[in-house]
């Protein structure tokens, strides 16, 4: 059994917290205990945001589902005009509400099963790099930084290198064997490509084109977490040693660490938002800053350690562009 990573073990004990709260965090809620002190104005928390990246010597984000959805990647939930874009052909023969809808469907064939997943990988992997991580590029380019996301949609290893982002919950490029018959990913781009293609103005693809794996001939499926057996193996080992290393790293430089939480929203805060509050909390040089659109929480014991900004992801990062 692989020795748990640092950030791995912080995250095992936020999903424990999860577990047992489970309600009050499935109501929009956190089992943490909020500050009762009054946000500042908006205008002082982007200065705030500004300044602090200017004095920290480490910045780590934290990217999760709002990041990519506050660039126009919002077609998960709900039957967006992106969604019936992409998803064309299966909105109109079932019209799904999202795109993770389609993936709960009762598929009467696996033809058709992945003929909607080839869509939906086909679609992320050949979006452009959204708004908000062009953004991020301006704000980080000269600084020393790390990107840990929960998003599988391969927009942080577009914009940024791969040994500065760690993909913890899964990547879209691979595939993984369904009955995990092996510890091996492999690339998913051209099979899609392939299913894609041989689709045409069918829904369904081709029996032949459905991906196996090359070991045990399972059905192969995408590696993320959330549709099937997640492969907790060597490369999902990887993804977190890397943001334990850079954050282990950087402790034992003293340096101030910026922590900053884009759109983390409360399906699984236990993966980046309640592990930055713990570091937070714990490192003397920390300070962590929380944009969401939706909730504006801000933990009594990192009061005076953080900042929590209730706003659009594109227009604070534009805010904080300018003020920088």
């Amino acid at each position: 059994m692989n020795k748990q990573t640092m950030y791995e073990q912080l995250v095992i004990q936020t999903q424990m917290n999860y577990s047992q709260y489970y309600g009050v965090y499935a109501t929009g809620g956190t089992a943490v205990k909020l500050t009762d002190k009054k946000p500042l104005p908006y205008e002082e928390q982007i200065q705030l945001f500004a300044q602090k990246i200017k004095e920290a010597d480490h910045i780590i984000i934290g990217g999760a589902s709002g990041l990519s959805a506050a660039g126009g990647g919002d077609f998960y939930y709900t039957d967006s005009p992106s969604y019936k874009k992409h998803f064309a052909k299966f909105y109109e023969k079932y019209g799904f509400k999202g795109a993770f809808a389609g993936m709960r469907h009762h598929w009467e064939s696996r033809e058709e099963f992945w003929g909607y997943l080839a869509t939906f990988l086909n679609t992320t992997l050949h979006a452009e790099i959204r708004r908000p991580y062009k953004d991020l590029q301006e704000i980080l380019k000269d600084k020393d930084y790390f990107i840990v996301t929960t998003n599988q949609d391969t927009q942080a290893i577009k914009a940024f290198p791969e040994d500065k982002v760690a993909q913890i919950q899964g990547d879209h490029r691979f595939f993984q064997c369904s009955m995990q018959c092996t510890d091996e990913v492999w690339d998913a781009v051209k099979p899609v490509e392939q299913m894609v293609a041989a689709m045409g103005d069918s829904t369904k693809i081709p029996t032949e084109l459905i991906p196996r794996c090359p070991h045990c001939g399972a059905e192969a499926f995408p590696w993320v977490r959330g549709y099937g057996n997640f492969l907790e193996g060597s490369r999902y080992q990887q993804e977190y040693q890397k943001i334990s290393d850079d954050i282990e790293n950087h402790i034992q430089k003293h340096d101030q660490i910026l922590f900053v939480e884009l759109g983390v929203g409360r399906m699984t805060p236990m993966f980046i938002q309640e592990p930055f509050w713990a570091l937070t909390n714990n490192l003397p040089n920390a300070f962590d800053v929380m944009v969401n659109k939706e909730y504006q929480f801000l933990p009594e014991q990192i009061e005076d350690k953080g900042v929590a900004i209730k706003g659009d992801i594109t227009r604070v990062l534009d805010d904080v562009k300018a003020a920088l």
